[in-house]
């Protein structure tokens, strides 16, 4: 039997910007290795799978190299594709069982709302040579469980980052956010993200980096709402709400792909 997977641009203000996530819809659990193969296929920062479980649904997400534990645009996706597909009725909430917990979704007019966990960072040294794999000055760095947080000057300093995606490679984390203030007044902050020790050398939009963005960009900016840009080619919009130790990640979703994978291809052990 063939699987059904689609592709949607999360985080997307028009097709073909945001970042790209492939949804596999399953009706019971894979095997580990097929969905890393899958996801090796797909080629994209992360292939989502999920399945109904206990009456949510269970997600897992997988960039082409690794499993991770926590991804924001790839539940954005998965939250379209149930009320595409009519998994879901349109105002019903979608809730996921995952390795960071339950997260949900819900539909506010055009755009998906996610209820995240609060991921702060800690001041810390830089590990060596990162501002020489950077390319730039560091203002601050923090650590968080997941990644390294780079302040750096400004927002052409940011735009500007060629990195030493093999040195960055080196640095035992997901990945290393550099961040600064935008000097656009829509926007409070932009990001851009390098993953390369997770097989992504640059994700081109990191809801779940925005977690810790949020927080610290709240407590520097003295705002519980604000809006961030992650200037990577693509480009993506991440609406972010601090609820004390809750983050709400607001995106919307486009869809640019349905196809399927075949039966020979499939062996879910």
């Amino acid at each position: 039997m063939s699987q059904p997977i689609v592709v949607v641009d999360a985080f997307a203000e028009e097709p073909f910007t945001g970042n790209p996530a492939a949804v596999c819809l399953l009706e019971e659990p894979a095997g580990e290795r097929w969905m890393q193969l899958v996801a090796r296929e797909m080629n994209l920062s992360e292939t989502a799978f999920l399945h109904p479980e206990n009456g949510r649904f269970r997600l897992r997400w997988f960039t082409p190299t690794v499993e991770i534990d926590l991804c924001g645009h790839a539940t954005l996706a998965s939250a379209h594709v149930l009320w595409q597909s009519g998994r879901l009725d349109p105002g019903d909430a979608a809730r996921f069982d995952t390795r960071s917990g339950l997260l949900t979704a819900r539909r506010e007019g055009d755009h998906i709302v996610l209820d995240f966990p609060t991921i702060r960072e800690r001041p810390c040294e830089p590990p060596p040579g990162l501002a020489e794999a950077l390319g730039a000055p560091l203002r601050y760095v923090g650590r968080n469980p997941f990644d390294f947080v780079v302040e750096v000057e400004s927002e052409e300093t940011v735009r500007d980052l060629r990195p030493d995606l093999e040195r960055l490679a080196r640095v035992p984390v997901r990945g290393i956010c550099v961040t600064s203030r935008s000097h656009d007044p829509a926007f409070d902050f932009v990001s851009r993200f390098f993953g390369p020790a997770s097989g992504i050398p640059e994700d081109p939009v990191t809801g779940s980096a925005h977690c810790c963005l949020g927080p610290y960009w709240g407590e520097r900016l003295g705002k519980r709402d604000l809006v961030g840009r992650q200037v990577s080619a693509r480009g993506g919009v991440v609406r972010v709400g601090l609820r004390d130790d809750r983050v709400l990640l607001g995106g919307r979703a486009i869809t640019m792909l349905r196809g399927e994978l075949t039966a020979s291809s499939i062996d879910r052990v």
